[in-house]
C-alpha cells in the first residue's frame, strides 16, 4: 500500500461493478487513497475476490457484495448487506462515496435491438444508478460524493450502440438533477465519461489493427485510455480537492474526435 498521504482516510465507498475493468481500478485506487471500499459483482465472483485480495495485499480494506442489478428488487438487499458489513468494520452505516459504475455490454445496432435487450441494458445503466442513489440517501454523509460513470458516447452517440448511447445520456441528465437536489447537503454529484479505454468490453475492437489505428489517430494523446486513467479522475472527484465541482460531466478520453 502506498504510504503517501491518504486523501480518503476514514471514508467509506461503494463501487458498483467493481470486479473488473474500470470498476476494479476505481476500487483499488480509492482503497489505496485510504477508503474502506465495498464493491459489487454479479457473475464475476472470482474477479471480485481477486480485487479484494489485491487491495488487502497492499494494506487496504475492501469487501465484495453480490448484487444482480438487472433486478431493481436486489437494491434494498444490497444495502442491508452493506449496512451490516460497514457496522462491523466502522461502527456505522455511513457512506461517504458512491460510485455508480456497474454496466453491461451495449453492442448492437438498431436492427439488432429487442425489447428485452433494451430493458436489460437500461435496467443496469439507467435505472440502477437512480434507485441506488435513492436507497443510499439515508446513509450518505453530508459533504459526500457521488460519481456516475457515463461515456463519451452520451454526447457523441455511436451508430453501433444506440441504446447504450441513450442510456449513458440519461446518466448525464441524472447527474445534473441530483446535483441540484443534494447540493444543500454539500454532496457533489459528477460524472466521468470515458472514451476508448482498454477493457474486455472492447477487446474485439482492439483485435482490428485498422480500427485501433483510426481511433488512435482521432485521439489527441494518441492512444487508448487505461483503466487507471479513469480511476484517477474518479479519485479526484471523490477527494476534498473537488469540493467546488458539481453537476459536471468530465470526459476522460485523451481528446477523442476533437
Amino acid at each position: 500500500m502506498n504510504t503517501t498521504q491518504k486523501t480518503l482516510a476514514g471514508k467509506t465507498a461503494l463501487v458498483t461493478g467493481g470486479s473488473r475493468g474500470i470498476g476494479r481500478s476505481i476500487a483499488e485506487r480509492l482503497a489505496n487513497d485510504g477508503a474502506t471500499v465495498a464493491l459489487t459483482y454479479n457473475e464475476n465472483k472470482d474477479g471480485a475476490a481477486e480485487t479484494v485480495t489485491a487491495i488487502e495485499d497492499l494494506g487496504g480494506t475492501a469487501f465484495a457484495l453480490h448484487a444482480d442489478l438487472i433486478d431493481a428488487e436486489s437494491i434494498p438487499d444490497l444495502f442491508t448487506k452493506l449496512d451490516n458489513e460497514l457496522v462491523q468494520r466502522t461502527g456505522t452505516t455511513t457512506l461517504d462515496l458512491l460510485i455508480n459504475n456497474a454496466g453491461n455490454s451495449g453492442w448492437g445496432g438498431l436492427a439488432d435491438a429487442t425489447p428485452e435487450s433494451w430493458n436489460t441494458l437500461f435496467a443496469v445503466h439507467a435505472r440502477t444508478p437512480f434507485f441506488v442513489v435513492q436507497t443510499a440517501l439515508s446513509r450518505l454523509s453530508d459533504g459526500g460524493r457521488i460519481v456516475n460513470i457515463s461515456s463519451a458516447a452520451a454526447t457523441r452517440p455511436m451508430q453501433a450502440v444506440p441504446m447504450y448511447s441513450m442510456a449513458k445520456a440519461s446518466i448525464n441528465n441524472l447527474t445534473h438533477a441530483l446535483a441540484m437536489e443534494l447540493g444543500p447537503r454539500g454532496i457533489t454529484v459528477n460524472a466521468v465519461a470515458p472514451g476508448w479505454t482498454r477493457t474486455d468490453m472492447n477487446a474485439a475492437v482492439r483485435e482490428n489493427d485498422a480500427i485501433v489505428a483510426e481511433i488512435e489517430t482521432d485521439t489527441a494523446l494518441g492512444r487508448f485510455g487505461e483503466v487507471s486513467d479513469i480511476a484517477a479522475v474518479v479519485a479526484f472527484l471523490a477527494s476534498d480537492e473537488s469540493r467546488w465541482v458539481t453537476a459536471q460531466v468530465i470526459e476522460a478520453s485523451g481528446g477523442y474526435k476533437l
